[in-house]
């Protein structure tokens, strides 16, 4: 496995795979890997021939005091997991390689519309850091395809849109959620909860899958039914932020015909924040 900071040297390593006829995969990380992760890296090594995990802790998609400083960075374990993966390439950029002007000269790339629902009217400013960050790890490693986790399915739709706007010639792959064996989807932020927390934490799952299966036995009053989920949320000590039924293909609010539907929620639990989703064919 390779390792790289510099980007010219980084850009002369995929170089010679592409010249070979090799077909190149991204997967985009901010470290503290787990198995969510890794099964972006195993998709990745099934569609590609070379596989190139970045690592970079984004501060650009961070907001005011949301937990950048204290964000888990765990870069030798990262790299034992992506080694024990075969990855071929890690790309691990300083802040300098990433927005060489600071933050406040950076150009950014914002996706209107979809950065204004959901997670981005709770968090300003997320959405435009990640595909500002993105966008840059694209046009640096130029991939073929990239891999992104269905569990930030916002981001994922997104990072499509992105893609399709600026004809980028890059295949976007969205991998299915890794859950623990209680249904709770894994993530970075799951390490902050208390053992009392990390056992109501599956209630988020359930209550998300409660609401697809009302969906898919053909209840349609939506508003009901996301002040129904957010009541049950709190009653299992949960803040909720939010709970919406979406149309899964666009996230715009669905009408009486649409079946294929999307139901999203975020909730905090003491200090994490955690998010979900669960697809519903109603």
């Amino acid at each position: 496995m390779l390792e790289f900071r510099d980007l010219m040297r980084l850009r002369e390593a995929v170089k010679a795979h592409r010249a070979a006829g090799r077909r190149i995969g991204l997967v985009p990380t901010m470290g503290n890997l787990h198995a969510g992760h890794l099964a972006l890296v195993k998709q990745a090594r099934v569609d590609c021939d070379i596989v190139v995990a970045t690592i970079y802790v984004n501060p650009l998609q961070f907001g005011e005091n949301e937990d950048f400083a204290d964000y888990p960075r765990t870069l030798d374990d990262d790299l034992a997991a992506l080694d024990h993966e075969h990855t071929d390439i890690v790309f691990m950029p300083s802040d300098k390689t990433m927005y060489p002007r600071g933050l406040r000269a950076q150009t950014k790339v914002e996706v209107p519309d979809l950065v204004a629902i959901l997670c981005g009217r709770s968090r300003p400013g997320h959405f435009t850091g990640v595909t500002t960050v993105v966008a840059r790890l694209l046009n640096m490693v130029g991939p073929d395809a990239a891999f992104f986790g269905k569990k930030d399915y916002q981001q994922l739709m997104i990072i499509r849109r992105m893609i399709e706007d600026l004809a980028m010639p890059v295949h976007v792959v969205g991998v299915e959620i890794v859950r623990d064996a209680d249904g709770l989807a894994l993530s970075s932020r799951n390490r902050y909860l208390n053992r009392h927390e990390r056992r109501a934490a599956p209630g988020l799952h359930r209550t998300l899958r409660w609401v697809a299966d009302q969906l898919a036995a053909g209840r349609r009053d939506w508003a009901d039914l996301e002040t129904e989920a957010c009541a049950r949320l709190a009653n299992l000590g949960f803040t909720p932020d939010y709970v919406s039924i979406r149309r899964s293909a666009d996230l715009e609010i669905p009408g009486p015909g649409d079946r294929d539907l999307v139901v999203l929620g975020a909730a905090r639990l003491g200090k994490a924040r955690l998010i979900d989703n669960s697809e519903s064919g109603a």
